[in-house]
């Protein structure tokens, strides 16, 4: 019998045909609705949209422009992810919903995942650690934290306008 380094192509090509293409860092991808750990920016999880509207955070992380895929745990309800589908179109995101049975809904399950094409290394990447001005905040963010967000050309020549 032929190892995995001696199958020809036609006998990988039958394997995959039966069983599927293998999948890199499998438990890694289902954690993370689908992606791999390094492309990941922000994640709340089942717990976190439950207790909270976290909203604005999802909405500031869109605005860092690093990453603008976002993962939604499509086995939720539709009422728990709303906010979160609206604030994803309005600030130029792409969306996913993942539906797959393997995406859980237990409280410690990933509910948003915001992520980029390729790896950024971001960390750390929980909502409540990377934006804790937002615990408890209303649902729009506030004025000064995109402010304090915005580039030095864009306070440069938007400084005459505001007050």
């Amino acid at each position: 019998m032929a190892t995995d380094n001696q199958k020809s192509g036609a006998e990988q090509r039958i394997e995959n045909a039966i069983y599927g293409t293998p999948k890199i860092k499998p438990d890694e991808q289902r954690k993370y609705l689908g992606t791999f750990r390094e492309r990941v920016c922000l994640t709340i999880s089942v717990k976190e949209l439950h207790e909270q509207n976290w909203q604005p955070a999802l909405v500031a992380e869109l605005k860092r422009g690093i990453g603008n895929l976002v993962f939604l745990n499509g086995n939720l309800p539709h009422e728990d992810l709303h906010p979160y589908l609206l604030a994803t179109n309005q600030h130029g995101g792409i969306f996913t919903m993942k539906t797959d049975p393997e995406f859980r809904t237990d409280p410690e399950s990933l509910a948003v995942v915001v992520a980029a094409k390729t790896g950024v290394y971001q960390s750390p990447v929980d909502v409540e650690k990377r934006y804790p001005q937002f615990k408890g905040a209303p649902s729009s963010a506030p004025k000064q934290a995109d402010n304090e967000k915005r580039g030095f050309f864009y306070r440069l020549f938007h400084q005459k306008g505001e007050a």
